[in-house]
């Protein structure tokens, strides 16, 4: 069962139809090479967890918010195709309202864009999560798509570290090379603070295989992510 296609906008500096290289006084380098710049106030007046960052470097320029309440999915024309399906997939069963706007050099590859997406995504949601102190924490499901099985267990606790197992039956779908696919989910836990395992335990179509393994990770962090009462979840008492 596919998602329902992402919603798609106008994104700042991007060129339509494109998703622009960076670079020249509009590119990347308007902030500096390798810096990163982060709105983190993480609970607005009305009690909404939401958070925005944004990433300049010399291979991409993103800004990203993220408010952990359901709504669409916006991206830039030109993205690409199969890892903004996996987004949508993402952001859709963890219940998040997700928007990026920017650029990338996808002369290259996808490498860098995909990365740098799961940098700043998983820092605004570390954000959305204030002092860590007011969420579930754990969470964990098991899913199936046609003839593929993937699982995913989540510790948002602000202890990085990923466990992927996954056997791509085939190295690509569409033209997104799915060796990437643990390139963005190393880079999401690591500013994120999760540790996450995602055994991907069967399949003949990595189509499938991937999707399945995006929608448990998806269950996995609505739960973890959801509101609890009574402080940190942890006996030591803090995260």
């Amino acid at each position: 069962m596919a998602s329902a296609a992402p919603k798609k906008t106008s994104p700042m500096k991007t060129a339509p139809g494109s998703l622009k290289e960076p670079g020249g006084a509009t590119g990347p380098d308007k902030m500096g090479p390798g810096k990163a710049s982060s709105d983190l106030a993480g609970f607005d007046k009305a009690g909404l967890r939401e958070a925005r960052v944004a990433r300049r470097t010399k291979e991409t320029s993103l800004d990203l918010r993220v408010a952990l309440a359901p709504g669409p999915l916006s991206l830039p024309p030109g993205f690409p195709g199969f890892f903004g399906h996996m987004l949508n997939t993402l952001s859709t069963y963890a219940g998040w309202t997700l928007s990026i706007e920017g650029e990338g050099d996808l002369r290259v590859d996808a490498h860098h864009l995909v990365e740098d997406v799961g940098l700043v995504l998983g820092e605004a949601l570390a954000a959305c999560l204030g002092d860590f102190s007011g969420h579930q924490r754990f969470g964990s499901a098991l899913v199936p798509m046609d003839e593929a099985l993937a699982e995913a267990a989540l510790d948002a606790g602000r202890r990085p570290f990923l466990r992927l197992e996954a056997d791509w039956p085939q190295p690509t779908t569409g033209e997104f090379e799915l060796c990437l696919v643990e390139e963005f989910l190393r880079a999401l836990v690591q500013k994120a603070g999760w540790t996450l395992h995602v055994i991907c335990r069967h399949g003949q179509n990595s189509h499938h295989l991937c999707e399945a393994a995006f929608k448990a990770v998806g269950l996995a962090a609505r739960e973890a992510l959801a509101r609890r009462e009574g402080g940190v979840f942890s006996t030591k008492g803090a995260l």
